[in-house]
């Protein structure tokens, strides 16, 4: 896992070093020359644009700015408060203007498309929230300090970055309790069947689909089917739908059906509960009568979570006194739903928040899903991509969950992990035309290679 501080964290790690902030600065502007050689692919002929503010940020441009020069690049300063409109053409501008400290507005000279390296941010973007104020040049590459910054992976930050470089400069870190998730860490994580498994060590028990929804309730059990649960038995009030034929289905009334849920419960290692199942007052009540009662982990998502909000008392009353894990997936309108707000700019904090009050895991899907422990410890997924914005793939991820779940992982893990497959799914389909469904086609391809 990938250590992400904020600026907060960042500041504290420099001030604790032990080194002098001349060496620290020094390591740094070398760190960016390395990485501006290999994007000019070379030094000969090589014309460097730096733009360099008046703090530490401005100090890594001018020793790289050094190192560039003795390495035979012809390179060009600009203070950073003093810029012309347009700078003259180069091979590569390196913006060192302002870092993770800048607050304001800050408006970009035209570099027309010349490339442009970015140290530790692009300037003008809010380390912590990734908000960009003002006229921010596009980072063809950013080259960061010792760990990724939160304001890196999400908002205009994570448009604006490029491709991301962190370069170890030496310093020691603290414990971090927020890391972005790798393939290697999935690999450790995701259930593998035992030699002496059977179907019902790893049961998925799914209650979800209504009237024109039954298809959330099939892309949720299908993708616990394939992502690797033993067994999966799927209830759909009312009605039996037309799914695989692996998926065991048990018919149980529109209304009332909790008790009947709930008879058998225990002979499955997960719950997932909510996707399409609709909202009348009888089918919530049956919601709140399941999560409440159910001594199995469980993953609420959809209209689970709107049966958590509609009921007199607030979430939390209901979810604190659960002792199996929870998980909640949000996204932006049901996470308002929930607490009566929007996640705002700082998602991690947002989710943090939620994930203190009610002690569950909240998996706040976005371009960058955060996946926030009660405890305030956060793993951060990158790798998707608009492809996921379609209807169903949150089904899919919530079947996903599920499997984690019974598999024995707990939330954080279980939840991140689901959205790493999640969106490595998404990596493997075609660039347009992705359905939910082709996500659960693919799942064998991704755990493959996890393998």
């Amino acid at each position: 896992m990938l250590p992400v501080l904020t600026p907060s964290q960042m500041a504290a790690v420099d001030a604790a070093a032990p080194e002098p902030i001349d060496e620290l600065i020094d390591r740094a502007g070398r760190a960016v020359a390395r990485v501006a050689l290999d994007m000019l692919g070379g030094s000969y002929g090589r014309v460097v644009v730096v733009i360099a503010g008046k703090g530490n940020n401005g100090a890594d441009g001018r020793v790289a700015a050094a190192v560039l020069r003795r390495r035979g690049v012809q390179v060009k300063i600009f203070d950073a408060a003093a810029l012309p409109a347009t700078l003259p053409s180069a091979c590569l501008v390196i913006d060192a203007a302002y870092g993770t400290g800048f607050r304001g507005e800050w408006l970009a000279p035209d570099v027309g498309t010349t490339p442009v390296l970015a140290v530790d941010v692009p300037s003008g973007v809010d380390a912590l929230t990734g908000v960009a104020s003002g006229h921010v040049l596009r980072a063809d590459c950013t080259v960061t300090f010792q760990a990724m910054k939160t304001g890196l992976l999400f908002g205009d930050g994570a448009l604006l970055a490029g491709r991301i470089e962190v370069a170890d400069i030496g310093l020691g870190l603290p414990m971090v309790d927020q890391h972005l998730l790798g393939a290697a860490d999935v690999m450790a994580w995701w259930p593998r069947r035992a030699t002496d498994a059977h179907k019902w060590r790893s049961a998925v028990r799914v209650i979800g689909g209504s009237k024109g929804m039954i298809g959330a309730a099939r892309l949720c059990a299908e993708a616990a089917a394939r992502g690797g649960a033993g067994l999966v038995k799927l209830s759909v009030p009312g009605q039996s739908i037309e799914t695989r034929p692996e998926i065991v289905q048990h018919e149980v009334p529109n209304a009332g059906w909790a008790a009947e849920v709930l008879a058998d419960i225990n002979r499955f290692n997960a719950l997932a509960i909510g996707p399409g199942l609709g909202r009348g007052n009888q089918t919530m009540a049956a919601v709140l009568e399941t999560i409440s009662a159910a001594p199995v982990p469980i993953v609420i998502d959809g209209d689970g979570l709107f049966a958590l909000a509609s009921d007199d008392r607030s979430p939390s009353a209901l979810l604190s006194r659960r002792r199996a894990p929870t998980v909640l997936t949000p996204h932006d309108g049901e996470f308002r739903t929930l607490t009566g707000a929007l996640p705002g700019n700082n998602r991690v904090s947002a989710a943090r928040s939620l994930a203190a009050d009610t002690g569950c895991t909240v998996l706040l899907k976005g371009p960058t899903t955060v996946v926030a422990a009660s405890d305030g410890e956060v793993l951060l997924v990158d790798c998707g991509d608009e492809r996921l914005a379609t209807a169903g793939t949150g089904d899919v991820l919530t079947g996903l969950v599920a499997v984690g779940l019974a598999a024995g992982l707990s939330g954080l893990h279980a939840a991140a992990a689901a959205a790493w497959v999640h969106a490595d799914a998404a990596c493997r389909c075609p660039s347009a035309g992705l359905l939910a469904g082709d996500l659960v086609d693919v799942l064998h391809a991704v755990l493959t290679g996890l393998r």
